[in-house]
């Protein structure tokens, strides 16, 4: 004999349970709503790219100790930005931002690592009277960096910054002088539409003299390091200018492929070398999780 259970105490667990409306997503309202969703978050993330990113200048403070630094020049501070790309894309809201940082730094050396405009000599015209606003009692350095030469415009953007009080230096130097002690500020020629040479550069400088390199491309460190430099400055790279969690930069252009962001240390001598991730922004009007940069050194001598 089968047995039977009793009505109202058996087991219902393969009973049909009732389905609550609108419960359960149908494969279509799934694929819609996930649609959507990505599709707010890209716009939500090109907005962030495009109208705020670019706007939050990052000023960073880094303190470097260099042994052959002279005494003289003990805790000396030096401001360091780069890639301006004036008529790309230009807020002339940004430029005057970054300006008042400078100032508000107060530094006693201010360098400048290439790429002031994008494309155009021309664009510069109504932002000189900034870039002249701004004063360094050991005085204003430039180099010049490929977009500068673009259209040939190479002689009138030297000519443009010099109006604006910066020195600028081409495969020349300039010597410091304080307290009876020198350094020298070095700067070279644009990797990719010039012709670089350290030798010509450092010509009259002391191999013991601790000297300061402005270099627009920052993998030529490979380059100088086999110099008596002490530290390169450049710029070039933007850091990216895109960057995504885990994967860093998706493209940097040639003369940054090594050399993307930050601090390095290059060659046997282990040569300091620093890239900055610039003010501006190229080819795209965006930065993702790199924002522009102003970067304030401090240098130490080491006999303290």
């Amino acid at each position: 004999m089968k047995n039977t259970p009793h009505p109202g105490t058996g087991s219902r667990q393969d009973a049909a349970q009732p389905e609550l409306p609108g419960s359960r997503l149908t494969r279509r309202q799934f694929l819609k709503r996930g649609v959507a969703l990505a599709a707010g978050a890209g716009l939500l993330t090109g907005a962030y790219a495009w109208l705020w990113e670019p706007q939050q200048l990052d000023t960073v403070y880094r303190t470097l100790v260099c042994p052959r630094l002279p005494t003289a020049f003990h805790n000396l501070k030096v401001v360091h930005f780069s890639d301006a790309h004036l008529g790309f894309h230009t807020r002339k809201k940004h430029i005057e931002h970054l300006i008042a940082a400078i100032r508000r730094e107060a530094p006693e050396l201010i360098c400048f690592t290439g790429d002031i405009i994008d494309s155009s000599a021309e664009a510069m015209n109504e932002y000189i009277p900034l870039l002249a606003s701004i004063e360094a009692p050991l005085g204003k350095f430039a180099v010049l960096g490929n977009h500068d030469f673009w259209g040939g415009s190479g002689k009138d953007v030297s000519h443009k910054l010099q109006v604006a009080g910066f020195r600028v230096l081409q495969n020349s130097s300039q010597l410091l002088n304080r307290g009876g002690q020198s350094i020298a500020v070095v700067g070279l020629d644009d990797w990719l539409h010039g012709f670089p040479d350290p030798q010509k550069a450092r010509a009259g400088i002391p191999d013991d003299m601790f000297s300061l390199l402005l270099m627009h491309e920052p993998d030529y460190a490979g380059n100088a390091a086999l110099f008596p430099f002490d530290l390169q400055l450049s710029g070039h790279s933007h850091g990216g200018q895109v960057r995504l969690p885990l994967l860093g930069a998706l493209m940097t252009p040639p003369g940054s492929k090594r050399y993307v962001m930050g601090m390095y240390e290059v060659g046997e001598r282990r040569m300091p070398l620093y890239v900055n991730r610039g003010i501006g922004e190229t080819h795209l009007p965006v930065r993702l999780l790199c924002k522009p940069e102003l970067t304030v050194f401090t240098l130490q001598s080491d006999a303290r």
